[in-house]
């Protein structure tokens, strides 16, 4: 049976539990129609690069499914009657991918950059650059390059 990776984006306002709910009906369908769903990624809720049907957010879920293209037509079907449902995108692989999927280790490097305490939240703590930039402002141009060099003129 051919093998697909299937996306589909939920409205915002619809609760983690009802993502659940839809999820578990388009597995049904693959397991009614004879295929198995390998794997299931909860995304969780991200901002979109536009606004889709007046929506700024979604909740992502992929799932790796293995089943005849039948069952792919009939999801595809349901989600287009399903008000939830923002897009969908299916894409057939040769392969599913072991382990977690790339936005899966996105979250988990981004949560380990946390825990060092590295990124912008650790730059911004430290306001020198915007300091030294007060202390500039109310100066003219000459004035700041002689408190650049020093107070030393170049004669």
């Amino acid at each position: 049976m051919p093998l697909y990776e299937h996306v589909f984006l939920t409205r915002q306002d619809a609760s983690a539990q009802q993502v659940e709910e839809l999820t578990a009906q388009f597995k049904g369908i693959v397991e009614q129609m004879g295929g198995k769903v390998a794997k299931t990624e909860q995304w969780g809720l991200k901002s979109l690069a536009y606004r889709l049907r007046k929506n700024r957010k979604a909740h992502f879920t992929m799932l790796d499914i293995e089943a005849p293209p039948a069952a792919l037509n009939e999801i595809e079907r349901q989600e287009r009657l399903s008000e939830d449902v923002l897009r969908y995108l299916t894409i057939r692989v040769r392969e599913h991918e072991e382990g977690p999927s790339a936005m899966m280790r996105k979250v988990d490097r981004d949560r380990e950059r946390d825990e060092r305490g590295f990124g912008p939240r650790e730059r911004d703590r430290d306001r020198g650059f915007r300091e030294h930039r007060r202390e500039r402002e109310g100066r003219s141009p000459r004035e700041n390059d002689e408190a650049l060099s020093g107070g030393q003129s170049e004669e």
